[in-house]
């Protein structure tokens, strides 16, 4: 991945770090770059190739640090600038490469350049930075346009001075304007400024949101729901402008010796995410159908197909994810009746069958290991770790909890912090009778690193042999892939070297392919030879 032209970054396998939950070093609560750094060793015997920071830049926190205060600097609670290239070095020492979040959509409402917008007068160029409007009616009184922010309410907040300002998130998010060359200079010297420390790549949030059309054209649409219909233009999601921004960002990274890399966050129309994967633009983008995707093999299929299809016209790889610090935990939303993501009903903790959650968890871990292209890994999942659904009102901090009038509960169920160790909590995220930001579950303790490690049919020992194999199996290397026959209800895939893929999704038991041997299986296959529902196998032909 730092070197684009050995390819390797097609193939990477990314463990996503929500900082603030993963390992907390001295005892604030809040994980930090202490508690990373004494996990690299943890993550490097995991196998995978990268680590994927989540926001650790200074930060009210009003929507957990991607509400960026300075995009130079760390966040005290987190560490220092001198910590982060500590950990960038001692990465790299253990083969591990380092992408950071950038957030270009918008700040905090405590960056200095919207500080000085409030403090100037309308139509000043401080103001020029974001996206100010008079309001509408006689007086002023009502917002520019009917937009929605996607955390609730609506897209505008009023000054004092009668102006509104756009903020497509949170109040604390104005969204800058893309259109000012100030913000793209701004924004191309940050890359810069980290590229330089050694960072290997950034994953853009919000990539499809940064520019806007400048006649605000009232939208239509109600609350919670983003896009329009396909085909339709967008106002401010996924609007062509973007692509030039993501040019000049390429050029950048094609200029340094060891080439560095950027992964799209981009929630578009259908067909059009291969537009910023085109070879002079971005390198890779997240799967966002594949993350969604319910466990039907029809659905799965149709997926992957249409992902490596798209992709494959500009040359670029897919990437396969199973859940990220925005979605409900896959082992929670693989035990219910519907399987798939259906935001915003996050706040409607439908039941769910754990150990069926955790079965199919096990078997698409390796379903997605197993196909052609990178994949992601969000912290805990390697775990077996499920989504805390009754965390208690008082803690939650998402800002979509106050936004929605305390009807959705938001994403804090999902960033729970990790168990490492031990029979209580904290369970070694942070010191012995340290208070971790949020509850950790007290049944807990049967899903840490430690008690995973000693349970040789574990998840984190799947995981273990799946990135192993995926590194040095000859039939993973390279990006073969063909669809063979296989009962209803069941996925058949080949790779290279005669390595299979099998995975049942009905529910009975199928017959194995002939003249094959098992490789590895998410679970224990039937005496007779049978693969069981909700199971996948990797086979190689005899």
């Amino acid at each position: 991945m730092s070197n684009a032209s050995d390819g390797s970054w097609r193939s990477a396998v990314i463990y996503q770090v929500y900082i603030r939950s993963f390992a907390d070093g001295d005892g604030d609560g809040a994980g930090d770059i202490t508690g990373l750094r004494s996990r690299l060793p943890y993550l490097s015997d995991l196998g995978v190739d990268a680590i994927w920071i989540n926001p650790w830049y200074p930060s009210p926190l009003a929507d957990g640090g991607y509400d960026v205060a300075d995009y130079r600097d760390i966040h005290p609670a987190f560490g220092t600038l001198d910590d982060a290239k500590q950990l960038i070095a001692e990465a790299h020492d253990l083969g591990l490469r380092v992408i950071l979040d950038i957030v270009p959509n918008h700040t905090s409402h405590q960056h200095v350049w919207f500080r000085q917008a409030l403090a100037a007068a309308p139509g000043s160029p401080e103001r020029e930075r974001y996206v100010f409007r008079d309001g509408q009616g006689e007086d002023g009184s009502l917002p520019p346009n009917d937009w929605h922010a996607a955390f609730g309410g609506p897209a505008w907040t009023r000054t004092p001075d009668g102006q509104w300002y756009l903020h497509l998130f949170a109040p604390e998010q104005p969204d800058l304007n893309w259109d000012n060359p100030e913000v793209r200079a701004e924004f191309e010297s940050i890359l810069r400024f980290w590229f330089d420390l050694g960072v290997d790549g950034f994953r853009i949030d919000v990539a499809h949101g940064m520019v806007k059309d400048p006649a605000l054209p009232d939208l239509g649409l109600p609350e919670f729901r983003v896009l329009a219909e396909e085909g339709q233009d967008h106002p401010h999601w996924d609007r062509d402008g973007v692509h030039e921004i993501f040019r000049s960002w390429r050029a950048i990274a094609d200029s340094y010796a060891d080439r560095r890399i950027f992964v799209a966050e981009a929630h578009v129309r259908p067909g059009r995410l291969a537009d910023y994967l085109r070879p002079d633009e971005l390198h890779t983008a997240f799967n966002f159908d594949f993350l969604k995707c319910p466990w039907e093999a029809d659905r799965l299929r149709e997926v992957i197909d249409r992902s490596m299809s798209d992709l494959a016209a500009v040359g670029a790889p897919a990437t396969w994810v199973l859940s990220n610090h925005d979605e409900t935990r896959h082992v929670t939303r693989f035990g219910r009746a519907y399987t798939g993501v259906t935001a915003p009903l996050r706040h409607q903790c439908r039941p769910t069958d754990l150990a069926l959650g955790t079965r199919r968890a096990r078997a698409a871990a390796l379903v997605m290991l197993a196909l052609p292209g990178g994949a992601y890994i969000y912290q805990g999942e390697e775990l077996g770790l499920y989504e805390v659904e009754d965390l208690p009102e008082e803690v939650l901090q998402d800002p979509t909890w106050e936004r929605s009038g305390h009807t959705v509960r938001g994403r804090d169920g999902c960033r729970v912090p990790l168990p490492w160790s031990g029979d209580t909590p904290p369970f070694g995220f942070g010191p012995p009778g340290s208070t971790p930001w949020l509850p950790q579950p007290e049944d807990w303790k049967s899903y840490t690193a430690e008690a995973n490690q000693a349970d040789p049919a574990s998840v984190l020992q799947l995981y273990r042999s799946a990135l192993s194999l995926r590194r040095t199996h000859a039939g993973l290397s390279g990006e073969e892939f063909r669809w063979l026959d296989s009962p209803q209800g069941t996925l058949l895939f080949e790779r290279g070297n005669g390595l299979l893929c099998a995975v049942n999704l009905s529910h009975r038991s199928v017959p194995l392919p002939d003249a094959c041997s098992p490789v590895l299986a998410s679970g224990p296959l039937d005496e007779d030879g049978l693969l069981p529902s909700d199971t996948t196998v990797w086979l190689c032909r005899d």
